[in-house]
């Protein structure tokens, strides 16, 4: 007996992503479309005509309340990782020891003409979802010691003002990017720091950027070739599944 073409298997809904997951995805989007055009401002203040210090205080302290709201947003998260339901657990949504066989499984069914369908990442989406972890919390790790050290926002900045401060200086006293009251070997020593820092943070973003746009395609292409509603799905939380799922 042949088996069912795939268009006659009856389509299922399942109730895969809960709403937390769903809604740090959303608001991770627009919190990091606004922390990059603001970064991109900074980048660029001269060529926008923002050449007073005020300006570059202003834009600096923008990026990082906004970064606030990334990083509470993203700590969320990570708690949820372990406490939502099945789907936003990261027991489940990063690879683990049979993440490699499971992966040549899932090329062996498409090279075969197969459609195997995932409530929720596939194998290689599972890789893609732990890279763009592992930079999201990168980026707020590196932002939040820029933020210290750069304009003495917390949780550092009160710390690196009582390390830079002079002898008999107040630390409160001390304002960003400007040398009174600070001690010169402090500064001088924790330039380092600062710089990988802020280097680690810059080339983070544009990683991540690049995942973005692959994380994008990839979600396009899924939806159009092999597994439609998977868009909808981070709206509604449900899954239209054609057949048996690979990983209920």
């Amino acid at each position: 007996m042949s088996n069912p073409q795939p268009n006659s298997i009856e389509m299922q809904s399942y109730r895969v992503w809960d709403r937390p997951t769903r809604l740090f995805h959303w608001i991770n989007l627009i919190l990091v479309l606004a922390l990059l055009i603001v970064g991109g401002m900074m980048m660029f203040r001269s060529d926008l005509g923002i050449t007073e210090l005020s300006g570059k205080i202003g834009l600096k302290t923008l990026h990082v309340i906004i970064g606030y709201g990334f990083a509470i947003n993203l700590l969320i998260r990570l708690v949820w990782g372990f406490m939502g339901n099945k789907y936003a657990r990261f027991s489940h949504m990063f690879p683990n020891t049979n993440s490699k066989s499971e992966l040549q499984s899932y090329k062996a069914e498409l090279a075969a003409g197969k459609n195997p369908q995932y409530l929720g990442h596939n194998p290689k989406g599972k890789f893609a979802v732990l890279a763009i972890m592992l930079l999201l919390v990168t980026i707020m790790i590196t932002g939040l010691i820029r933020a210290g050290t750069d304009i003495y926002y917390p949780p550092l900045g009160s710390t690196v003002q009582s390390y830079l401060a002079a002898a008999d200086v107040e630390p409160s006293s001390l304002k960003p990017y400007d040398a009174t009251g600070v001690d010169t070997d402090k500064a001088n020593a924790i330039k380092p720091m600062k710089g990988l820092a802020g280097e680690v943070h810059v080339y983070a973003v544009y990683l991540l950027m690049l995942l973005i746009v692959l994380h994008v395609f990839a979600v396009i292409y899924t939806e159009v070739k092999r597994q439609p509603g998977i868009i909808s799905a981070m709206f509604s939380g449900k899954k239209l599944i054609q057949g048996q799922p690979k990983d209920e």
